[in-house]
């Protein structure tokens, strides 16, 4: 003998999103759920909105508990949630009638246990997106596959017997009652709509002020928060005028200094230049003088000397012919210490000429520094006019230059661009060649650049000439050779 399944109250768990309902479970699912032996990965690291729905065999809501729950990122359920959502449904408010009567509901403005309110969540009411109306279709469609009680079927027409006329109407006074009777059942069922409408609105209103109350205090918190930055940044602002004015009144006063230093500078180069020039003069003069003299003294001793021994020699001639030969040789020797006195002449004339030519270069470099003082006050000129003097070099970026630096980057850029890098100048040129060209400097085998595309090291400062511009095959054969070598 079989026995058949009655229909009870069903307890149910949905979960809700943007687009509504997205999941539903009976409530021993639920349980294992909050015990972890289920995940659901689809959940992880986010807090859903979810609903405890208790549902009669008629498929209608009697009561509901709207509540969060945490997931972690692998989607498990929070280990420390622990709601009492069947004592909350128990103790719950009254809510809409949802087609069995007005059903308890328990949410965040609507709490019968204060300290769980943080946990609880307010339904939309709104025509577009109702929750209640979601929720209620949604168990309507019986995902769940709950037991539903078979409504009683209706009697046929053709089976309904009707009564004789004279049985159709009561006595008067037994009509007078059943009007009163249901006059005051009317009003009653008036009187229980109008207050049920009334909680709805009740619910509604503290729903919409609850929310219009968080609103406005988080408007009221960032329009605080807004001026305190304003105020801070107009605080800055202040501050920083007040410093670039110090600073420019300290630069202008800077300013008129070097170029009084730069004036006196050029007058005392001028008249350095001047002295440099004369005493050149002179001592290319005395130089001319005594060259001159040495010159006739040496050859008017050269010649009393060749005279003196030609005489001698022609004395002795006639005593010793075999000396002929000698006398030839040492002719031969005056010849060539006479060729060689004529070539130091020649010397001598030569290093007259390149002090003629350094006096020369004086004279230029005095008209290049003076050329440069011409452009070291049209470089005044555009920076009282506010002109910024900006450069660029990879590594260090965009560099402003103080009109004191611009002299000492027109001599070597490279130099200056690698002080501002904090590296030494072979350090930055290496590097620059690395940074345009990323490939390795290894050689192979036959001698030639290994070439291969390697990592580009952003930064001169962390460049390491022989390992940031090698390969890995380079850089483990340069560390053996290094262990070798050492």
């Amino acid at each position: 003998m079989s026995m058949q399944k009655k229909p009870q109250m069903v307890e149910a768990v949905v979960f809700f999103n943007d687009r509504g309902v997205c999941k539903e479970m009976l409530y021993p699912e639920f349980e294992a759920l909050l015990d972890n032996v289920v995940q659901m990965p689809e959940y992880a690291d986010q807090q859903m909105q979810l609903a405890y729905v208790l549902i009669n065999p008629r498929l209608l809501v009697k009561a509901v508990v709207f509540f969060y729950l945490d997931f972690d990122e692998k989607g498990e359920a929070d280990r420390g949630w622990n709601l009492p959502l069947r004592n909350l449904a128990d103790r719950a408010g009254r809510g809409p009638d949802m087609g069995a009567g007005p059903i308890r509901l328990a949410c965040r403005s609507q709490c019968p246990v204060s300290w769980h309110q943080m946990h609880l969540w307010d339904p939309n009411l709104d025509a577009s997106q109702n929750h209640l109306v979601q929720l209620r279709e949604s168990i309507k469609r019986n995902n769940l596959g709950v037991l539903v009680e078979e409504e009683p079927a209706a009697v046929e027409l053709a089976r309904l017997q009707m009564a004789d006329e004279h049985q159709w109407y009561a006595p008067a006074e037994e009509s007078r009652e059943e009007a009163e009777k249901l006059a005051r059942a009317m009003l009653e069922e008036h009187q229980q709509k109008t207050a049920e409408l009334l909680g709805q609105h009740e619910a509604r209103l503290s729903q919409v002020s609850q929310q219009h109350e968080q609103e406005l205090s988080r408007l009221k918190l960032g329009a605080q928060e807004q001026v305190k930055v304003l105020q801070a940044e107009l605080a800055a602002l202040r501050e920083g005028l007040k410093r670039e004015e110090e600073i420019n009144a300290g630069l202008r006063r800077e300013l008129d200094g070097q170029a009084n230093g730069f004036q006196r500078g050029r007058e005392e180069l001028t008249a350095q230049l001047r002295h440099i020039e004369q005493s050149g003069r002179d001592e290319l003069e005395q130089l001319r003088l005594q060259i001159e003299e040495e010159s006739r003294a040496r050859m008017a001793s050269l010649e009393a000397r060749y005279k003196e021994q030609i005489s001698v020699r022609d004395v002795e001639l006639g005593y010793r012919n075999e000396l002929d030969q000698q006398l030839q040789q040492e002719n031969q020797q005056l010849r060539q210490e006479a060729e060689q006195l004529r070539e130091e002449t020649a010397q001598l004339r030569q290093v007259a000429t390149q002090l003629q030519q350094g006096a020369e270069g004086l004279r230029l470099e005095l008209d290049a520094l003076s050329a440069k003082a011409v452009d070291g006050s049209v470089l005044e000129r555009l920076a009282g006019l506010g002109v910024i003097f900006v450069v660029y070099h990879p590594g260090a970026g965009h560099l402003t230059l103080s009109l004191q630096d611009v002299a000492r980057y027109q001599e070597n850029p490279m130099a200056y661009a690698a002080a501002k890098c904090f590296v030494a100048e072979d350090q930055y040129r290496s590097w620059l060649a690395h940074y345009q060209q990323p490939a390795c400097e290894g050689r192979l085998s036959n001698g030639e650049r290994c070439a291969m595309p390697i990592d580009r090291v952003e930064t001169p400062g962390r460049f390491v000439e022989g390992d940031s511009n090698c390969c890995s095959r380079h850089k483990t054969a340069g560390r053996l050779r290094s262990v070798t070598n050492g």
